[in-house]
């Protein structure tokens, strides 16, 4: 009889821990931890990424107990993948827009992100999605392009006991009027300053335009566009514009003259030369300045008989004369934007915003996002020790957090690859001495009516 007592006992203490440990586990799942959500989505748009965000998801889950689920679509099907996930029972709490582009497509699905830590974070504010008062894309991953300059080449320019001016730091060159004063002035003492001429060669050759024809055309275009009204970005108003008046084009011819009429090559030569040569030029210590952006370190680093220091390497804002460009910034952008999805519980959304802040503020999600993802993060939870290595890539986040505003990549609202070739073999034309500027500033207005017709 005791021992049939016994086992009872034992079974009813066993019947007592099996009800607790269900309790416990109904209240973890809406405990704090995770907000409610045992697991969320990421929908993940880089393949080449992929096998990191799962360790990254694992480790999370091991940290919080919150399981993320990482799906990754194969390259170049995001938008229909992601068309085909949001309309399932569990959809991505997690998703990508393609900027404001992808936002006017996913704006019934977007979530206002203003008052998250994770827009807090955000080094310059200007460069999230949004609408009115509202934040609904958070970008992750920024790239920047300016005038990359040698900054030895600088000093020692600096140091001359005859320079015709008065400037004695790059800190001092915040407009075209004293670049153009200092580029000039350092091409007549190029001799002594052991360089063929302070900018690299401008790149015309065919295929090799996208410097000038892309990049530097945003600039005109971007202020163009800023000056419409009632559009939330430049790339809205651009796209929305079946014509252009190239307003700002003789700002764009300021500093292509000062390119190519103050460059290691004659103007008439610049329809042979590539990007590569021109970086190499750089590299080599043959030009104080060029243009490209913070993925150009590598080529010049790889270059054979580099002579350019790490340290000496830093951006300049692409300054054409424009008003209050003391202000400007570098041409910083993206076309990678976090989305959190409005259509899923309350609690997902949290804990997918809370997933998010963790992968960018604690010290084991910056260290994922710097060392193994890569990327140029542009939030200010990183400090020094936490930026990349990549020289340029540390200028693109050193010039985020100054007091200037960056120049949208407006160049996404180009209507066509033809009118950037018409526009680049127009310049191409302008620099040979062919065609006159009058002609190329027709040819750029005739081919955006053109294309935009198709």
């Amino acid at each position: 009889m005791k021992m049939r007592n016994k086992m009872l006992s034992l079974l009813l203490i066993a019947a007592l821990v099996f009800v607790a440990a269900c309790s416990n586990n109904g209240g973890t799942k809406g405990g704090s931890t995770s907000g409610g959500a045992e697991s969320i989505y990421f929908l993940n748009f880089k393949p080449e990424i992929a096998e990191v965000y799962e360790q990254i998801a694992k480790d999370y889950e091991a940290e919080t107990g919150v399981k993320v689920k990482v799906v990754t679509a194969a390259a170049g099907t995001y938008e229909t993948r992601l068309k085909s996930e949001i309309a399932k029972s569990e959809p991505p709490t997690i998703f990508q827009i393609n900027g404001p582009i992808g936002y006017n497509a996913w704006k019934d699905y977007t979530l206002d992100l203003k008052d998250t830590k994770l827009y807090s974070y955000l080094s310059d504010k200007s460069l999230a999605v949004t609408e009115g008062d509202g934040v609904y894309g958070i970008p992750y991953v920024v790239e920047g392009y300016g005038i990359i300059y040698n900054n030895a080449i600088m000093e020692k320019y600096f140091a001359l006991p005859n320079k015709a001016t008065n400037v004695s730091s790059m800190e001092e060159v915040n407009n075209f009027d004293t670049l153009k004063a200092v580029v000039e002035d350092m091409q007549a003492n190029a001799e002594t300053l052991g360089i063929k001429g302070v900018f690299a060669s401008t790149s015309l050759s065919a295929g090799e335009q996208w410097r000038w024809q892309t990049h530097l055309a945003n600039l005109p275009l971007f202020y163009e566009f800023n000056d419409a009204e009632g559009y939330e970005s430049t790339v809205l108003a651009g796209l929305d514009a079946n014509e252009i008046q190239f307003t700002y084009g003789n700002n764009f011819k300021n500093i292509f003259d000062l390119y190519i009429n103050n460059s290691t090559v004659k103007p008439t030569l610049l329809g042979s030369k590539s990007v590569a040569d021109s970086m190499a030029e750089f590299a080599l210590g043959q030009a104080a300045m060029v243009q490209n952006g913070n993925w150009a370190w590598n080529e010049i680093a790889n270059v054979g008989g580099n002579v350019v220091n790490q340290e000496d390497i830093k951006f300049l804002p692409i300054y054409t004369g424009v008003a209050g460009e003391e202000k400007q910034g570098l041409a910083i952008g993206t076309e990678n934007y976090l989305a959190i999805n409005n259509k899923v519980s309350e609690a997902k959304q949290q804990a997918s915003i809370a997933f998010l802040e963790w992968l960018f503020s604690s010290d084991k999600g910056k260290a994922y996002v710097t060392n193994d993802l890569g990327f140029i993060a542009p939030f200010n939870t990183f400090t020094e020790d936490e930026k990349p290595a990549d020289p340029l890539a540390a200028e693109v986040l050193n010039w985020m957090n100054k007091d200037t505003i960056a120049i949208a990549w407006t160049f996404a609202a180009f209507p066509s690859e033809d009118f950037k070739n018409d526009f680049g073999d127009a310049l191409l034309e302008y620099a040979q001495g062919t065609k006159t500027w009058d002609e190329v500033k027709t040819i750029v207005v005739e081919s955006w009516k053109k294309e935009k017709a198709k």
